[in-house]
């Protein structure tokens, strides 16, 4: 698999910037929501000001939104005004805002406690804690609180939507708002289609995105939309390369020599080892028996490894500076690889790039083959602008076309022989293969 970046040519890198170009200027509500009238967006209300809903309610307060934020208890009304003040104060050093915006920002972003008293909003957007039971119970306070057509929107990352909608009589105002972490930076917006979603509440969601200068994609409810699923066959990827013979940072070496700005163990450490931790014990009880588990990352979250917050993951982060690689994961992994029998071997670089490369395009190639994703070029937009996928490969579905559907299916193929649950073809992929399509024809 040609994976080399300086064997890359110029005019080809051009015209994979060029598909990229283009397919932002499509990134637009399709028929027939761009028919429809969206609500005008005055007031929004943000549940929880954590760090997220807090970069929430600050991009739309910037945006010209009067935003309100819901908590619990004065408590995390503090910690929300926190959040909020640390984001007002940061673009004032780094010369986004002069002193007296940021002022106004912290000033205009109200933090309420409780649902009693809150404007008319148009827009609510839940980002609560990821668990199904908290965010059924604010959809319902959110309900009885606005007014009847405001759009009632979640920010979960891998939730059913269609479970949420169902707590509200009308589910047709439902929608997921799926933002990227810090959600005032990153440019992506997975905007969720419920089965119950009406056009009137998915426009409203293609509008807003369009005044916070996101690129929108419309997505299908499933276990993490576009973006999240491919990310855990990447890691999965990753973690069995490193249970069979690897280390973390082999395989974020051989990822940055791809093209990413870090490699997948960098970037967990980044975010956090226990968010992944608690969607895999979400998901435990309807495990495939027959799908293979690497159990090194929930032993790290055990030990208290959690990454950068506690200045210990996959790397040390000696005094909160830059990684140190820590020789003590190797002697984790080895020990996990020998409780599971598994006889290790080394892995090259491009034996690296090549199973963690085809195991997203595999995953991705179910993801257009059930209908989650409409366009492979949206697909291309998710994983450069929300994983970090190299802009100047044209994103994820690009690049397998440059690499040709029958070449991915037979590395697949291949590392079908060693286990054959986790590489079953997609059988898009497969179709492609046989009829030398491409799936930027899909």
């Amino acid at each position: 698999m040609p994976v080399d970046e300086a064997a890359q040519r110029d005019p080809e890198q051009e015209e994979a910037l060029q598909h990229v170009s283009f397919a932002e200027q499509q990134a637009k509500a399709p028929e027939p929501i761009a028919s429809v009238e969206p609500l005008d967006v005055r007031n929004a209300i943000v549940v929880g000001g954590g760090n997220m809903g807090a970069s929430i309610a600050y991009a739309l307060d910037l945006a010209g939104i009067c935003t309100t934020i819901v908590e619990t208890d004065e408590e995390a009304v503090e910690r929300a005004r926190a959040n909020i003040a640390r984001l007002a104060d940061g673009a004032l050093k780094r010369g986004l805002l002069s002193e007296e915006q940021a002022n106004e920002c912290k000033a205009r972003i109200g933090v309420v406690t409780g649902y009693g008293n809150l404007p008319a909003a148009e827009l609510a957007i839940e980002a609560a804690f990821e668990d199904m039971a908290v965010k059924k119970e604010v959809f319902a306070a959110l309900e009885k609180a606005l007014p009847a057509d405001a759009v009632l929107a979640t920010n979960t990352s891998y939730l059913d939507v269609d479970e949420i909608a169902e707590t509200v009589s009308d589910p047709s105002r439902v929608v997921g708002l799926h933002f990227f972490s810090p959600a005032h930076i990153m440019k992506l917006l997975e905007i969720v289609r419920g089965t119950k979603s009406g056009d009137k509440a998915l426009a409203t969601g293609f509008a807003v995105g369009k005044r916070l200068r996101k690129i929108p994609v419309l997505a299908g409810v499933c276990d993490g939309f576009i973006g999240n699923r491919i990310l855990a066959r990447y890691r999965e990827a990753a973690d069995t390369v490193l249970m069979d013979g690897s280390t973390p940072w082999d395989v974020d070496e051989a990822m940055v020599e791809f093209g990413y700005p870090m490699g997948p163990y960098e970037a967990q450490d980044l975010s956090g080892l226990d968010i992944a931790y608690a969607n895999r014990k979400r998901q435990a009880a309807t495990h495939d028996p027959n799908r293979r588990y690497i159990p090194i990352s929930d032993r790290m979250v055990e030990e208290g490894r959690l990454g950068r917050k506690t200045s210990v993951g996959w790397y040390r982060y000696p005094g909160g500076g830059g990684k140190v690689v820590d020789p003590l994961i190797e002697d984790l992994v080895r020990e996990e690889a020998y409780f599971a029998k598994v006889t290790r071997r080394e892995y090259s670089h491009d034996e690296i790039r090549a199973r963690l490369v085809c195991a997203m395009i595999n995953e991705a190639a179910d993801i257009l083959h059930e209908g989650i994703a409409t366009r492979a070029a949206d697909i291309d937009l998710v994983t450069i602008y929300g994983y970090g996928f190299p802009r100047w490969r044209g994103g994820l579905m690009y690049y397998a076309d440059s690499i040709g559907a029958a070449e991915v299916l037979g590395q697949i193929e291949g590392f079908a022989k060693e286990d054959p649950v986790v590489w079953k073809a997609s059988p898009l992929l497969r179709e492609l293969a046989e009829s030398g399509g491409r799936f930027d024809d899909i």
